[in-house]
């Protein structure tokens, strides 16, 4: 069977949030399974493509509306990734030092033609199209509906959701710049007067899934504005857990932290990870430390944690540390709360790969009290690596968090997006801290938890045989 995934990041080329590690990671576990899994991904200025040496092995143009540009197809010299991938090349629109801008219409409708005009001279067709989020989301329907792409016409189009407050919304008097198609069926590119990318996919897709079981359901009543399309859809939708990559995420082999460890040594290998961390930082190695790892939007709830910082400062023996970047009030905040705080609290704005795992290495908590999280990665490498996570009962992390007062649990979970949840987790938190042996077993029981893409890419190989 041969998937192609196309997506607009994948780790370790270019990653904004999870859907990079996700794309990173699912197909290399695919072609674990035999699967013939690759990927497909804008050609972008970033560190990666400056490092490393490609080759073209195709070049063409490509029509958007009135403006003729050129693409290549390139290929990475060297890859060691663990599966096929493929750059788009289109000098004029991809080739930049973002992933995002604010005016991405052309640059991803760019990328999606020209990966279908390039699927087209293969000897083979795909046997399935697997498209990622919005920037893709017009594949489906272009393979349904343009007269470019009729051969296409019965490869099964997969939709993943990962994250759908991102619909990539664009006016009706750009319908020009899609490939020619019949007219009468525009309406599926239609949704709430505009041109929805996302909501034409799940309308055109074949199966729609997104990246946990509770962020499905959740979806149908909170989705920003596609409530009732998704629950009109309800009958091809199905929510499967990401997981990670436990080669990548791996204390015991782990390049970017400070010590090594695995259960035998957890304890030494964490506490150097710690007093790193505590050192650079200013904080003190004999309090809990509290971490915070992501963007700092409404979304991931980071616009309570000033409030709920000084009150937790304020009343327990604690250490906060904060490492993340995004919305430029609330890094001014952060910053500020250095002077008030010192010795106690610390934060890092900016996106640092190799100080995010030692966070993960060293770190006792870490608090996520996401608004919408639907799946969550860092609560998977937290576990991974030994440190407890504290979260709000949303998405993906209602599905793999199980708080301590129940059996078997081994997290703190709250209800609310709020400072007093948040406060009150993190009391809880202290108290089960100060409880060195039930905190140590639990730390041991966390690391144990498997949450590698093994189960999930089977669920995604059996939901491709049930399609194909």
């Amino acid at each position: 069977m041969d998937i192609v995934h196309i997506s607009a990041e994948c780790y370790p080329i270019a990653k904004v949030g999870g859907l990079a590690d996700v794309v990173g990671a699912l197909p290399k576990y695919q072609t674990a399974s035999q699967i013939s899994s690759k990927v497909i991904m804008p050609y972008y200025d970033k560190a990666f493509t400056q490092s490393n040496t490609f080759t073209a092995i195709y070049e063409s143009q490509l029509q958007l509306g009135d403006t003729t540009y050129n693409f290549s197809i390139l290929t990475l010299n060297e890859n060691t990734l663990g599966f096929d991938i493929f750059f788009v090349n289109v000098p004029d629109l991809l080739f930049k030092d973002y992933v995002y801008s604010a005016n991405d219409t052309e640059r991803f409708l760019a990328f999606q033609i020209a990966t279908l005009n390039w699927l087209l001279t293969l000897d083979k067709t795909p046997d399935i199209l697997h498209c990622h989020d919005h920037h893709t989301g017009l594949i489906p329907f272009m393979t349904q509906e343009c007269y470019d792409y009729t051969v296409f016409k019965h490869t099964p189009t997969i939709l993943t959701i990962h994250n759908a407050q991102y619909q990539g919304w664009f006016p009706h008097d750009k319908v020009g710049l899609i490939p020619a198609f019949n007219f009468d069926h525009v309406g599926l590119l239609d949704w709430g007067g505009d041109i929805n990318p996302l909501a034409s996919a799940i309308k055109c897709a074949w199966r729609v899934t997104t990246v946990s079981p509770s962020y499905m359901e959740e979806l149908k009543t909170s989705a920003k504005g596609l409530e009732s399309l998704l629950s009109a859809e309800s009958d091809k939708c199905v929510g499967i857990l990401n997981g990670i990559d436990w080669k990548v995420w791996n204390p015991k082999t782990d390049p970017f932290i400070k010590a090594n460890y695995d259960l035998r040594n957890v304890a030494s290998g964490r506490l150097t990870n710690k007093n790193y961390l505590c050192e650079r930082f200013n904080l003190d190695i004999n309090k809990p430390l509290f971490g915070f790892i992501g963007r700092l939007v409404y979304e991931k709830g980071s616009d309570l944690f000033p409030d709920a910082f000084r009150q937790v400062l304020e009343k327990n023996e604690a250490s906060i540390l904060l490492l993340g970047s995004g919305n430029k009030e609330q890094e001014a905040q952060f910053e500020a709360l250095k002077s008030e705080y010192k010795g106690s609290y610390n934060a890092f704005i900016g996106y640092d790969e190799k100080l995010s795992h030692v966070v993960y290495a060293g770190a006792d908590f870490l608090l996520m009290p996401s608004r919408v999280e639907p799946c969550g990665l860092n609560q998977m490498y937290c576990l991974r690596y030994g440190t407890i996570p504290i979260v709000r009962r949303i998405g993906g992390l209602k599905d793999t968090i199980t708080d301590i007062s129940e059996d078997n649990g081994f997290g703190l979970c709250h209800n609310e997006a709020s400072v007093s949840d948040i406060v009150g987790a993190v009391d809880r938190a202290m108290t089960l801290y100060k409880d060195q042996t039930k905190f140590k077993q639990i730390r041991k029981h966390i690391m144990k938890i498997d949450h590698s893409w093994d189960v999930s890419a089977k669920q995604y190989i059996n939901l491709y045989q049930s399609i194909n």
